[in-house]
């Protein structure tokens, strides 16, 4: 038996605007363990196809497994990767994030700036050239982001004076950073404060991307995504509010949850992630603000 779909966010009145509707979902979540080198990636997909096009076009892929869902190693085998990507191009987008850029971008957002679900988003954009040149001084310091990792973990958190002190060392020559910046994030993590974006989920900034990329500031986007436990209804409704622009209106109009093997809009999405991730995919797909790892970044 399968349990219940969770979170969500009810769509806003109609009158608003026009409404995009899409459905997404993800391949390579590691959870926080973002330094696993054998995911060194998360992409999160997108499609505005309705229901009877997905179908189709699982249809057209080839049949199912047992579990009622086609996945991407299986039809990449049949080689219909080309095919693939022509029939979704205009109807579809991939946001690529390399997670170890990922982390540097945290470390900008969240101890050179303010804290915000706005962080890591196209909204702070003007934060990226910092973290551009982080990523390369990180290159020469391998302890930089395994400290920030255990400063900013929410589970099984150590005490702040340690990973504190810990943080600092390893920023000594990397970064120019204010101590008392550091402690107070770490203080806002200790008691909970739900206003602090959680530091290692790169999920939600790049739903974010999703959202605004679709929108292109003239749309509201209603979201169907596949469960996905980083997205708590909280979380959706601070990152709803964080991208409200100065109209009073936020492109993330509603968020449901559903499961791929019932909808096979999510399950064209979960197609494309997959194959985004395993083989990478045509530049037109990618948004425009993927999180592609600079240039003679720390691989």
């Amino acid at each position: 038996m399968r349990t219940p779909m969770q979170g969500g966010l009810l769509p806003v009145q109609a009158g608003a605007g026009p409404v995009v509707r899409i459905a997404c979902d993800e391949s390579g979540f590691s959870g926080t363990n973002l330094l696993h080198p054998g995911m060194p990636t998360i992409t999160h997909a997108s499609v505005d196809l309705s229901v009877d096009e997905a179908a189709e076009l699982v249809g057209r892929l080839g049949a199912a497994t047992e579990s009622g869902e086609l996945k991407s190693g299986r039809f990449l085998r049949a080689g219909r990767k080309d095919w693939f990507q022509e029939a979704l191009r205009g109807r579809a987008y991939v946001h690529v994030v390399d997670k170890r850029f990922f982390l540097v971008t945290r470390i900008v957002d969240m101890v050179l700036y303010e804290p915000s679900y706005a962080s890591g988003t196209r909204l702070t954009q003007g934060q990226r050239a910092d973290a551009v040149a982080l990523a390369q001084a990180v290159r020469e310091s391998s302890g930089l982001l395994p400290a920030f990792v255990e400063l900013v973990r929410t589970k099984r958190r150590r005490p702040a004076s340690e990973t504190v002190e810990r943080f600092l060392a390893a920023a000594e020559h990397v970064v120019e950073v204010e101590p008392a910046r550091v402690w107070a994030l770490a203080a806002r993590l200790d008691e909970d404060d739900r206003e602090v974006p959680p530091p290692l989920e790169p999920l939600l900034p790049a739903l974010a991307e999703t959202v605004l990329t679709w929108s292109g500031g003239e749309r509201r986007v209603l979201v169907t995504h596949d469960e996905q436990s980083a997205l708590t209804a909280g979380r959706l409704a601070r990152l709803q509010r964080a991208l409200t622009g100065d109209g009073g209106v936020s492109p993330l109009a509603g968020f449901a949850m559903a499961d791929s093997r019932d909808d096979p809009r999510v399950q064209v999405a979960d197609l494309l992630a997959g194959l985004a991730r395993r083989q990478g995919v045509d530049e037109s797909l990618l948004t425009p603000t993927s999180w592609k790892a600079p240039k003679g970044a720390a691989p």
